[in-house]
């Protein structure tokens, strides 16, 4: 569980509230709130230490939050990408884990494992253009590939 120290600092972050000079208009960002998103531990369990640094982090922000995000899975797996956030918004939490926890590896590979090549390749997958990578990004190796291949497969995706 969540200390109330952790608590006190997020709701001080999240109290701040922030003027800025937009173009010579003065614009007020307060009332803007990030999203937070739940972790889980590989054994299904909320990761509460992960949640609490996190939020430890939410509340250092010099405003009221941030939107948006940059989703590469999103690419391929637009659909179910929409239905975790969807899920989500429901309340359907036993099923967005589930479908969370399909998500994670593909994501990964996506995101850290193999970058732009691997999400290339799993866009040509799909049905997609990927396209070759421009110079100085190389195409996967065929023991990269397979690899990819397997963080899809393993999920039920290919």
């Amino acid at each position: 569980m969540l200390g109330p120290q952790v608590w006190a600092s997020v709701r001080k972050g999240l109290s701040r509230g922030l003027s800025r000079n937009v173009k010579g208009k003065k614009v007020d960002i307060a009332g803007i709130y990030p999203p937070v998103t739940t972790p889980f531990t590989a054994t299904a369990e909320v990761d509460y230490g992960k949640l609490e640094e996190n939020l430890n982090k939410l509340s250092t922000f010099p405003f009221r939050g941030g939107v948006g995000g940059m989703c590469s899975l999103a690419n391929v797996l637009g659909a179910q990408v929409c239905q975790l956030e969807r899920l989500c918004l429901t309340g359907q939490w036993e099923a967005a884990q589930k479908l969370q926890h399909r998500l994670i590896e593909p994501n990964s590979a996506v995101t850290r494992r193999f970058g732009i090549p691997g999400l290339k390749k799993t866009m040509d997958w799909f049905g997609l253009y990927g396209g070759p990578c421009r110079a100085p990004l190389q195409k996967l190796s065929p023991t990269e590939e397979e690899a990819l291949r397997m963080d899809f497969s393993n999920n039920g995706w290919l």
